[in-house]
Formats: C-alpha cells, sequence, structure tokens
C-alpha cells in the first residue's frame, strides 16, 4: 500500500471518528483533497485510494492537471483565491467553487455560467476571524452577498466556506468554527432565494476533526493526505 492510499484511509477513519463523536454518519462528511503542487500522478492515485473531490488553488495549475484528466473520476472543486480575470477558466467547469468573497465576484461567476448555459455551484468565504490580509467576506457582508445571489440565474449558493486565523489553543480555533456553525445555521433558516445551505466547508491537516465537531460537512485536506509541500 502507497503512502497515499495509507494517509486516505487513516483520514477517512479519523473523520468518521470525528462523525460520530458529533451523531452523525461518516456520509455526512466529505472529503477535498487540498491537490495543490502536487502532480497528476499523485491526483489519480488519491482518487483511487478513495477520494471523492479534489480541490485546487491555482487556476493555471488546475488548467494543467486537468487537460491530463488528473481529476477524472472525482469532483473538481476551486479552493483557492479566485481573480475576476480568471474566472472563464473555472465557472462552468469546476463542480463547486468554495472560494467566493465578494458580489462582484459572485456576479461574474454566474454571467460566465449562464453563457455557457450552466448553473455554477458555489460556496460564500467567510473571513470569519476579520482578518485584514485575508481574502473572504466579512460577516456583516454575507447579507450583501445572498442578495446578489437571489436574482443571479448562473450561479446557486451551496453554503459557506471558512479559513480561521491560525491560533496557538486548539479551544480557540473551535470558537471560530462554532461561529461558523452559527451563521450557517442562522443563513439556513431565513431561506433566501437561490440559497440552499448544505454544505459548511471548514477544516484542513491539522483541524478537520474539530471543524467536523462543530458541525463541518466538508473538510479539505492536503498535507494529511500528500505530506509536506515543497516550495
Amino acid at each position: 500500500m502507497s503512502e497515499i492510499t495509507e494517509n486516505v484511509k487513516r483520514v477517512y477513519e479519523r473523520i468518521a471518528e470525528a462523525a460520530a463523536a458529533s451523531g452523525r454518519s461518516p456520509e455526512d462528511i466529505t472529503l477535498v483533497a487540498a491537490t495543490k503542487m502536487n502532480d497528476a500522478e499523485r491526483v489519480k492515485e488519491a482518487i483511487r485510494a478513495g477520494i471523492k473531490a479534489a480541490g485546487e488553488n491555482r487556476v493555471q495549475e488546475l488548467l494543467e492537471k486537468d487537460a491530463l484528466g488528473a481529476y477524472d473520476g472525482a469532483q473538481l472543486h476551486f479552493i483557492g483565491t479566485l481573480q475576476k480575470n480568471k474566472v472563464k477558466f473555472v465557472s462552468g467547469r469546476c463542480d463547486l467553487i468554495q472560494s467566493v468573497s465578494s458580489p462582484e465576484l459572485l456576479r461574474a461567476i454566474g454571467k460566465k455560467a449562464a453563457s455557457l448555459g450552466k448553473t455554477q455551484e458555489i460556496l460564500l468565504e467567510v473571513n470569519i476571524g476579520e482578518e485584514a490580509a485575508k481574502t473572504g467576506a466579512s460577516v456583516g457582508k454575507i447579507e450583501e452577498m445572498l442578495e446578489a445571489a437571489s436574482d443571479e440565474k448562473g450561479v446557486h449558493v451551496a453554503g459557506l466556506m471558512t479559513i480561521p486565523p491560525v491560533c496557538d489553543d486548539m479551544a480557540e480555533t473551535r470558537g471560530y468554527f462554532d461561529k461558523m456553525y452559527k451563521l450557517f445555521v442562522d443563513i439556513s433558516a431565513k431561506k433566501y432565494d437561490n440559497t440552499y445551505m448544505r454544505i459548511l466547508s471548514m477544516g484542513m491537516s491539522g483541524d478537520y476533526a474539530e471543524a467536523i465537531l462543530s458541525g463541518a460537512t466538508m473538510v479539505r485536506v492536503g498535507t494529511a493526505i500528500f505530506g509536506a509541500r515543497h516550495y
């Protein structure tokens, strides 16, 4: 058994444990392999090991690996910062764009998808820690984005995504995850048009189990599957 295959098995086992501890089934949690800086063959190996969704951070890398069939057999998600001039390469191509951080970006994605006769599923990225150096909309801006989505035919809001601040204390990280879950539930209760809160994407290699305990339905794991990245 290869290292990647062993790692995927181990991550799924930990997801199952966290899901059970939160009163849910492992099938309620989607594992997205964060494939940044891993070549097409390594991505294919992860998919053979049971990965159902691959997440890319960079548009150029996504295009290069997609041309090699790297994502065959799995969903393709875009999880990195997306610039408006790169929307044309991912809208309508990806199963899910997780990092929609402004009404302007949302509309650009919708316009491109509509021109292809498609509806692009998206997540709204929330800057839950209100960090100046981090992308994502503030909690106070989310309502504006939901309203922008309500009449944008080319997109469908499927939920929320966040990357919390780096914390020394896991209890502090859990606090951010809990805050995101509350936002997720509050939006669900308000029933915005063109919005269905079925995905809460949060948690990465160092904290995905804690994210699941706080209510995450999707986790994005890279290092725990592929090993440390070499920049």
